[in-house]
């Protein structure tokens, strides 16, 4: 069953931070099995109050890789990185 990361950066702090987690992201990403299926927008919201600035939706094969990426080793860093250069919401989701 497919599982979802997904974190909405709600404000950039260090653009150079950023810069470099974006360079960097993509392959780690790949090597748990994800996908990027939305990195920014366009968006609508069709219903409530949510405001997403910058949306980013990842879809894994499981939710245990999907853990797995976000509490390796390898990520460690980088979501240090992420998380000193934005303002922003995760959460994971599990899919059917």
């Amino acid at each position: 069953m497919p599982a979802y990361f997904l974190v909405d950066i709600r404000e950039i702090k260090d653009a150079a931070k950023m810069e470099d987690y974006r360079s960097r992201i993509g392959l780690l990403v790949e090597r748990f099995g994800g996908k990027y299926l939305v990195v920014g927008g366009p968006f609508d919201v069709t219903e409530g109050t949510w405001q997403p600035v910058f949306p980013v939706l990842i879809e894994f094969p499981s939710m245990e890789r999907a853990r797995e990426w976000y509490y390796s080793e390898e990520y460690k860093d980088l979501k240090k990185l992420r998380l000193e250069a934005t303002v922003s919401n995760g959460v994971f989701l599990a899919g059917r």
